[in-house]
């Protein structure tokens, strides 16, 4: 059956549609031997589809990990210089694996890891939504007031956040200083959104940790290891895609 060069490559574990997309712009893909062009369509039982002269083969099946990202691990895959490790450095899998989604140099928490692009795609694209869950650490002890803007949205680059959930988990105290350990839930992933919303109501973060994607926890997992998802998540996840790409579609049509 023949389907898009871009969703093939995707499966195959290059990276999730748009980037699929880019190397068949850059001509790096042929199907049988001919420079393949966007939109084109390909059966990869009966095709020879390559990039970079490189025959492409589609996993049997996909791979999806769960990985506790340490401090001072990139979450993606890195500038190719080394000087860095990456959280592809701390998985040994013969699957080409890559990170769904990003966490900054100083934070720490879930990341998952695949091959399934159009999952990948899925679970990144702001359209979709879908929900991640933080334990923020910040200075200061934030009024119900500062909470309940939190929660209403700020305005972070002349644009308005998404209304997102913000509760007290604990409070602490060493000596004369006071910091607050928030949870945070968001539905929407601006670029260091939360540090900047913090600071911007006048609480700085001092730790940030990712502790939940979707129905997918964090749970025991320690700092630097990794493990498989179970059946289980793995079915959750791909029902809380489908159901959030259902719900997208119908809004976009009643629009």
């Amino acid at each position: 059956m023949e389907e898009r060069l871009q969703k093939i490559l995707a499966r195959a574990g290059f990276g999730a549609r748009r980037v699929c997309e880019d190397l068949i712009r850059q001509g790096r893909v042929t199907v049988n031997g001919e420079v393949a062009r966007l939109g084109q369509k390909a059966d990869p039982r009966r095709d020879r589809i390559e990039v970079d002269g490189r025959p492409v083969r589609l996993p049997r099946e996909f791979t999806y990990i769960a990985l506790h990202k340490p401090l001072g691990v990139l979450s993606d895959e890195g500038d190719g210089t080394g000087r860095r490790p990456t959280v592809l450095d701390l998985v040994e899998h013969p699957a080409r694996l890559f990170p769904v989604g990003r966490l900054d140099l100083r934070s720490e928490g879930l990341v998952l890891l695949t091959d399934d692009g159009d999952l990948a795609l899925r679970l990144t694209h702001p359209r979709f939504g879908h929900e991640k869950e933080y334990h923020v650490l910040v200075e200061g002890c934030p009024t119900e007031e500062t909470l309940e803007e939190w929660r209403r949205g700020v305005e972070l680059d002349g644009k308005p956040t998404a209304p997102a959930r913000v509760s007290i988990l604990r409070r602490e105290k060493e000596g004369t200083k006071e910091r607050t350990w928030l949870r945070v839930v968001l539905r929407e992933g601006r670029k260091r959104q939360i540090r900047r919303t913090a600071a911007l109501l006048g609480h700085p973060v001092v730790r940030l940790i990712r502790v939940r994607i979707g129905p997918v926890h964090l749970g025991d997992l320690p700092p630097g290891k990794w493990r498989y998802l179970t059946p289980a998540e793995i079915r959750a996840l791909k029902a809380d895609v489908e159901r959030l790409t259902a719900e997208t579609r119908s809004t976009r049509r009643l629009r």
